[in-house]
C-alpha cells in the first residue's frame, strides 16, 4: 500500500552524530515516523540532552554516547547498541569532520583525524553493526545504511578543506563498493551529500543564510525537514529498491547551479 510507503513503524535506527545538526534532523524525522532510535556523539551531555528532547512528545530516543574516530570506538558503540537490541533496520553514518588550512600550511593531523572519521569509520561500524544488520533484513524488508556524504565530495568547494573534500568524495565511492556487496545480504548502502544547511558544521550557512542562498539556484538554505525527507526516502520501503546511489540534496548547488558567468 502506498499509504505505508515512508512508515518507519517497528523500525529501529542508530545515527551517529545524531546529537546536533543533520543527525538530529534525520532522528526527529525517523521518531516521527515511528522507528525506535538510537543516536551517538561523542559528547555525552550533548547526546543525553537531545535523545530527551526528542522523547518528550512520545517518541522513543535513545542515548548511546561514543566517539567513532577509531575502530576501537567503532566496536565500542556496536556493543553498546547489542545490550539493547538484537536487530537493527537503518545505521545512518553522519558522524564527521572538518579542517580548514591554507595549502602550505596543511598538517598532517587535518587529513588524520578527518579520514578516520569520515571514511574509515562508516566502513568500520557498519562491519562492527553487520549481524544485527542482517539480522533485521530480508528480501520483503532491505536493512539501510545510509553514509552521509557532502556535495564538497561531488564538486569543488572554494573553502581549503583538502581532506574534507577528499573524504566526502571517497565515501560517495565507498557507499557503492560496499552497496555491492551488502546487496547480497539485503542491506541496502545508500547516502546523501547535503549542501548548505544551517549546522555547527557549517557556521557559514547558519550565521550568513541569506548570503549563502543568493549562491544557490532555488535560493534558499536548507531546512530540517529538507534533510528528514530524504532520509525517511531512503530509510524507509520507498527506498527499498535504491542502492549504491547518493542524493545530493542542496537546492541545485551540484548539478544545477552555473559557474563561470
Amino acid at each position: 500500500m502506498t499509504t505505508d510507503l515512508f512508515s518507519l513503524a517497528g523500525r529501529t535506527a542508530l545515527i551517529t552524530g545524531g546529537s546536533r545538526g543533520i543527525g538530529k534532523m534525520i532522528a526527529a524525522g525517523y521518531i516521527a515516523q515511528g522507528a525506535k532510535v538510537y543516536i551517538s556523539s561523542r559528547k555525552p551531555g550533548a547526546c543525553d540532552a537531545t535523545a530527551a528532547e526528542l522523547s518528550k512528545d512520545g517518541g522513543q530516543c535513545i542515548s548511546l554516547p561514543q566517539d567513532v574516530s577509531t575502530v576501537e570506538g567503532c566496536k565500542a558503540l556496536a556493543a553498546a547498541y547489542a545490550k539493547h537490541e538484537s536487530r537493527l533496520d537503518i545505521l545512518v553514518n553522519n558522524a564527521g569532520a572538518a579542517w580548514l588550512a591554507e595549502f602550505d600550511a596543511f598538517p598532517e593531523a587535518g587529513w588524520d583525524k578527518v579520514l578516520n572519521l569520515n571514511l574509515k569509520s562508516p566502513f568500520f561500524l557498519t562491519q562492527a553493526l553487520a549481524a544485527p544488520l542482517r539480522a533485521a533484513a530480508s528480501a520483503e524488508r532491505p536493512a539501510k545504511v545510509i553514509n552521509v556524504a557532502s556535495i564538497d565530495g561531488i564538486r569543488p568547494n572554494p573553502q581549503e578543506t583538502y581532506s574534507y573534500q577528499a573524504s566526502k568524495a571517497g565515501l560517495i565511492y565507498l557507499t557503492r563498493r560496499m552497496a555491492a556487496t551488502l546487496i547480497a545480504d539485503n542491506i541496502c548502502v545508500s547516502g546523501i551529500a547535503p549542501g548548505a544547511f544551517a549546522s555547527e558544521m557549517n557556521i557559514t550557512a547558519r550565521d550568513h543564510g541569506e548570503a549563502v542562498a543568493r549562491q544557490i539556484p532555488a535560493r534558499r538554505i536548507g531546512r530540517d525537514d529538507d534533510m528528514a525527507g530524504v532520509a525517511i526516502y531512503l530509510a524507509s520501503r520507498a527506498g527499498d529498491y535504491v542502492v549504491g546511489v547518493t542524493i545530493a540534496v542542496d537546492g541545485g548547488v551540484a548539478f544545477a547551479g552555473l559557474t563561470g558567468a
